[in-house]
């Protein structure tokens, strides 16, 4: 029997959607230069190639969101134990980007996993054995719990959780979402706990490679961010950006 391999299930176009476009305008390229096509056209055509180049780069190897990620601050934490509550986890990846940088911590991964969910990663078997099927191949399913909860509403008492993280999930509710799954993160989270919290930007990276197609989350930025955390009840420890993302270290 194979070994499980890790499979987030982010579409091929998302990593490998600039490469295509790359070998089509490299090809046009190519002719217009062999059949000496106008100068123009030469000139868009090397553009778009080193435009599509540079973009397919930037996401395969400083995004590879079908990677593994890594702990974007060093200082979510600290402690190395406790229990984490994973808000939105989808397949996986930060619920494992988590468990790995810590290995000494449990994890409870939770997603309302409903029609969104295959939206974003595709039809298949259910969610949750997506989910586990990588808690699984990464090793790390036996520290991690699998929950279906609405982030706007979770089921879990006041003070539950030592750390919170999320990525790339609270931004897809429309802003009273967004700040009433905030108020309920501080809520479960216990007073002097870490929540981690990581939004798309529409960074210059963002507008290079996706230019206005890169909605997620709307026009908000991490001012926005940073208010809706602090209304919350959370201070604002660290404040960062990774391409196409700002990331925020609240305490409770």
């Amino acid at each position: 029997m194979p070994a499980p391999h890790l499979d987030f299930g982010y579409p091929w176009w998302l990593n490998y959607g600039h490469l295509a476009a790359f070998a089509v305008l490299a090809a046009g390229l190519l002719c217009a230069v062999l059949f000496r096509w106008a100068k123009w056209l030469v000139v868009v055509l090397g553009v778009g190639s080193a435009w599509a180049a540079v973009v397919f780069l930037m996401i395969r190897f400083g995004v590879d969101i079908n990677g593994v990620a890594s702990l974007p601050t060093p200082n979510f934490m600290q402690a190395g134990t406790g229990r984490v509550l994973d808000i939105g986890a989808g397949t996986g990846r930060s619920a494992i980007m988590v468990l790995r940088a810590r290995p000494q911590a449990t994890l409870v991964a939770s997603d309302l996993f409903g029609s969104s969910f295959e939206e974003h990663f595709g039809p298949g078997e259910s969610p949750q054995e997506r989910l586990r099927r990588n808690l699984d191949a990464a090793g790390v399913s036996k520290r991690a719990t699998i929950e279906t909860a609405d982030m706007r509403r979770l089921p879990f008492d006041d003070a539950t959780f030592d750390a919170i993280v999320s990525a790339y999930a609270v931004d897809h509710l429309n802003r009273e979402g967004s700040k009433t799954a905030l108020r309920e993160a501080a809520r479960v989270l216990k007073p002097g706990g870490d929540f981690l919290l990581m939004v798309v930007e529409n960074d210059f990276w963002g507008k290079l490679a996706f230019g206005p197609a890169l909605t997620h989350g709307g026009t908000r930025g991490r001012p926005w961010w940073a208010g809706a955390a602090k209304d919350a009840g959370f201070t604002i420890r660290e404040e960062g950006s990774l391409p196409v993302t700002t990331y925020l270290l609240l305490r409770r």
